[in-house]
């Protein structure tokens, strides 16, 4: 079984910063391009911040630009979505993906395969 787990979600100030952490398990993703999503109600799913399978592309949303950095574990097969200055309008479920698509990082989510179940990140004022 598939699996990516996110951790490290919760409720925080305007300012703080937080790390989330995506685990991988049931098959290697080391080719995989990994993403994080987000989702505030009544929103649609948004991209935020992607990397390649090789580490050496990433992508990041214009409103996180600066603030948020995706890295990945391989060997932990693990990837972590590190958020500084967070803000109000961060508040979202925060979703991980991960899909095969060669070097590239797409920021549709019909091009990832398999997804994490969400954590809700809550920036408070």
């Amino acid at each position: 079984q598939v699996l990516l787990v996110e951790s490290g979600g919760g409720l925080v100030q305007v300012g703080d910063s937080l790390v989330l952490s995506c685990a991988a398990s049931g098959r290697s993703f080391d080719n995989f391009a990994m993403a994080w999503f987000r989702q505030a109600p009544g929103e649609a799913r948004e991209f935020v911040v992607g990397i390649n399978w090789s580490g050496g592309v990433t992508y990041s949303t214009d409103s996180v630009k600066g603030r948020f950095a995706i890295s990945r574990d391989i060997a932990k097969s693990t990837v972590y979505l590190q958020m500084s200055s967070l803000k109000p309008e961060d508040t979202a479920v925060y979703y991980c993906a991960a899909g095969s698509m060669g070097l590239r990082v797409a920021k549709s989510p019909l091009e990832y395969d398999y997804w994490g179940q969400g954590t809700q990140v809550t920036v408070s004022s």
